[in-house]
């Protein structure tokens, strides 16, 4: 539990000056939920996994280091971290492309966590849509999402379940 919660102050502190896409919502809120969509949803305890996906976007979008990381958590949570990690040097056409590619190649605990965080943000745009976005800005992030999550292996039939009724409920309406 503590590595948890460790992980928690970690992430609320580096991305303590960050919005969600609403531009209201704490941006801490995202990995919290990530983090609690593996437990409640996926059954996950490791505390590792629930740890690395409280920190899952602190190397992409803070200043952390994956030094910092491993220092902080392990090698485990580093490793994890970094496959969830999309290289903020490329475009971002690119980067989504890569996270279509990528999918297939990522561990099992990385492939948990990418499914819970598609999960968070899926709901986010139903729930909380970003102010710019339209309804195909919408059907193109929830069809990007879809293809992302096609392509990795299955690893928690509740998670997938979850995804997937989220997504064919909201191609219902």
């Amino acid at each position: 539990m503590n590595l948890i919660l460790k992980a928690t102050k970690f992430s609320a502190l580096k991305h303590q000056s960050q919005k969600r896409k609403d531009r209201k919502t704490p941006y801490i809120i995202h990995p919290i939920s990530v983090a609690m969509i593996l437990a409640e949803i996926g059954g996950i305890d490791d505390k590792e996994i629930l740890s690395a996906a409280l920190l899952h976007d602190t190397i992409e979008d803070t200043d952390t280091t994956a030094g910092e990381i491993e220092i902080e958590f392990g090698s485990r949570v580093r490793g994890i971290v970094e496959e969830l990690t999309d290289n903020k040097l490329l475009s971002y056409a690119e980067r989504k492309q890569l996270q279509i590619d990528h999918a297939p190649k990522l561990s099992k605990e990385a492939t948990l966590i990418k499914i819970s965080d598609k999960i968070s943000n899926i709901t986010d745009v139903i729930n909380e849509r970003p102010p710019e976005w339209d309804n195909n800005r919408c059907d193109e992030y929830i069809d990007w999402a879809e293809a992302v999550i096609n392509n990795c292996h299955k690893v928690n039939t509740p998670l997938e379940n979850h995804f997937y009724n989220l997504v064919n409920s909201y191609k219902l309406k």
